[in-house]
């Protein structure tokens, strides 16, 4: 495959990238790569993930001042810059001011605002399903009210109402 930039030369580097939402794929030659500032991401990539990582927290904040330290795990933010890890959760409270300008480059965004959990989704479903069965119960008691009281033609729109929520609930 040719370099989506040059045209010329045969693509070794694969890029995704998501800014904003908005994702994109290029694929290019190692020097076009280096010209759009790919060199230092590859460089060393198969022997030294840390310091992968690392170099998106690089030299692009200052340095806290002082050595404060996480209350919960013991690690500073310099340590972090350096091994591009955070040490636990509480990191991310203690070095906020530092970490939040870092993940909103590296991700677009500092909030999640991806799918629902699967929890919320199982109580949503049951909570359908439940209204569905008490509309379906009262329903059936209507239909033997009518049938009771001789209104058949009443009597057979419910029965059909009932046969289409019951044929509803045997698809899912």
């Amino acid at each position: 495959m040719k370099c989506q930039k040059c045209g010329v030369n045969e693509a070794t580097t694969h890029i995704k990238t998501v800014v904003n939402g908005e994702y994109a794929e290029y694929v290019l030659c190692s020097e076009c790569a280096k010209e759009m500032g790919y060199s230092n991401v590859f460089s060393d990539f198969a022997t030294d993930f840390g310091s992968l990582l690392g170099s998106f927290f690089g030299n692009a904040l200052p340095a806290r001042t002082g050595a404060a330290r996480c209350p919960v795990c013991g690690s500073t933010y310099t340590e972090i810059r350096k091994c591009g890890q955070v040490g636990c959760a509480a990191c991310y409270d203690t070095f906020a001011d530092e970490l939040m300008p870092s993940i909103k480059r590296i991700h677009g965004n500092t909030t999640h605002c991806g799918k629902h959990s699967s929890v919320a989704l199982a109580r949503k479903e049951n909570t359908n399903t439940q209204k569905a069965k008490s509309r379906l119960e009262s329903l059936k008691e209507k239909m033997a009210e009518a049938v009771k009281n001789q209104d058949f033609e009443n009597a057979a729109k419910l029965r059909d109402e009932i046969k289409g929520l019951e044929a509803q609930d045997n698809e899912k």
